[in-house]
């Protein structure tokens, strides 16, 4: 039984551990639309990586094109989908960049193929092959040869603050259960809608 009394922050992270939990693959993994130039939409799967500051953080590459979308839309949407339990987490709300300080903390975690493949990729940008760019990945590899990896000033993270949470859980003939919050400045306004 869902209990609307509960704050969503709360159904969000335990339904994350849920999912963790009975081993669901790549359980943190969250599709995001952007919209961005010229009004088109976009959508790609990104790892959520932890609730901070009220908000649902990732990381990507600012000059890539969810970077630039934000840029110009900072209105997102994600969604985490467990199709063998039926159920869906959707967020909407406005993108924010993490500090500095954020981003640094955070790449230090990463293994070091990752932030070797962060100098490497321009992400989002044309390239000729993939040898292109093992060939950049060398290149940045013997340049932080037996040294301690820098986060790029072009990488970083974001916080989703949360305008909606809808928490979808399946039901027999479509009749599914959809519970919604709407924020309303400090409260949380709380409906269901119809399946």
């Amino acid at each position: 039984m869902f209990d609307f009394g509960l704050d969503p922050f709360v159904h969000l992270e335990r339904l994350l551990l849920d999912a963790k939990n009975r081993g669901e693959p790549e359980y943190n993994a969250m599709a995001l639309a952007t919209v961005g130039a010229g009004q088109r939409p976009t959508v790609r799967i990104v790892y959520f990586k932890g609730l901070l500051r009220g908000g649902l953080s990732f990381y990507c590459n600012y000059n890539s094109l969810k970077g630039k979308s934000i840029d110009l839309n900072n209105s997102v949407c994600a969604n985490f989908y467990y199709p063998t339990r039926w159920e869906q987490i959707r967020i909407a709300g406005r993108a924010y960049k993490l500090t500095r300080e954020e981003n640094e903390a955070y790449f230090k975690t990463r293994p070091r193929l990752s932030q070797l493949g962060a100098w490497a990729s321009n992400q989002s940008a044309e390239i000729p092959d993939r040898e292109y760019f093992q060939l950049r990945l060398e290149e940045f590899e013997k340049s932080f040869e037996g040294q301690e990896i820098p986060c790029p000033e072009t990488w970083g993270g974001y916080h989703l603050i949360p305008e909606e949470f809808e928490f979808w859980f399946g039901r027999d003939g479509r009749l599914h259960e959809r519970f919604v919050y709407q924020s309303e400045g400090s409260n949380w306004r709380r409906f269901m809608r119809s399946p």
